[in-house]
């Protein structure tokens, strides 16, 4: 190879490295249904800024933050933990509503729902998968809801616990009768024959306290315009669209 050749493939490499911003962005488990959409509808506007998606629980992944994990922005499934980072000055921006989820009963098999949540305390149901509320607000939510139609003391032993809701939901299919999950996870391209009031009906949205998900730009991105960009995005009229189109209620 000649001289000016290496030169070329010296000066490629480096504009791909100019040029190709990558943002981290930590992601609670319920919107990874929704996350491919709203990365390949970004990368239309924003063809040079990479986006690397960290799944997980809200609250690991807060824990994950608060140890130095190098996230540039945080979408959580509650208030809650941006709120802290943004009190312990982890996050730069007062954190903000993005969306609203909500909860709903999956079965994998055909299943009347007409009884709603206290569907879980009959004698058919055997295993019952749901998040786990230290890690995940859905599973606060879900424990809420149960709570208040006075059902967990019948299904404490018939549960099984998901660490995020994407967990839960893969218990539910595989491994349990019916799980309580976020409504987003049902427009995955993997449920598509999944279908309402035959394996899932909403759960009343009266038993528990609403789903407020947070969205926070965290110190690691300080300036950073990219960040912004994909901030900017998620609160834009298309980001909102998408984030409807997946089952989420925008405020």
């Amino acid at each position: 190879m000649t001289v000016f050749k290496y030169l070329l493939v010296f000066l490629f490499f480096c504009s791909s490295f100019v040029f190709a911003k990558t943002i981290n962005i930590a992601c609670s488990a319920n919107v990874s249904y929704a996350m491919p959409t709203l990365q390949k509808e970004f990368n239309k506007i924003y063809p040079n800024i990479k986006t690397r998606i960290i799944l997980g629980s809200s609250g690991k992944l807060t824990a994950q933050i608060s140890n130095g994990a190098p996230y540039d922005i945080f979408l959580s499934a509650n208030m809650k933990y941006p709120d802290i980072l943004y009190k312990n000055k982890i996050a730069i921006i007062k954190p903000i509503v993005y969306a609203k989820g909500t909860l709903a009963i999956l079965s994998p098999n055909q299943r009347s729902f007409k009884h709603g949540i206290k569907l879980l305390q009959s004698k058919l149901v055997k295993r019952i998968a749901l998040a786990n509320p230290k890690t995940a607000p859905y599973g606060e939510a879900t424990f809420e809801a149960l709570k208040n139609v006075n059902v967990l003391d019948d299904i404490k032993d018939k549960i099984i616990y998901g660490e995020s809701i994407s967990q839960t939901v893969t218990y539910t299919m595989m491994v349990a009768d019916v799980g309580i999950v976020a409504k987003s996870s049902l427009y995955s391209p993997k449920l598509v024959n999944i279908h309402e009031n035959v394996h899932w009906v909403e759960v009343d949205q009266t038993l528990y306290s609403p789903i407020k998900q947070g969205m926070v730009i965290l110190k690691n991105a300080k300036d950073n315009k990219e960040v912004k960009a994909f901030y900017d995005f998620v609160l834009s009229k298309k980001g909102k669209n998408i984030l409807k189109e997946f089952g989420y209620q925008i405020p």
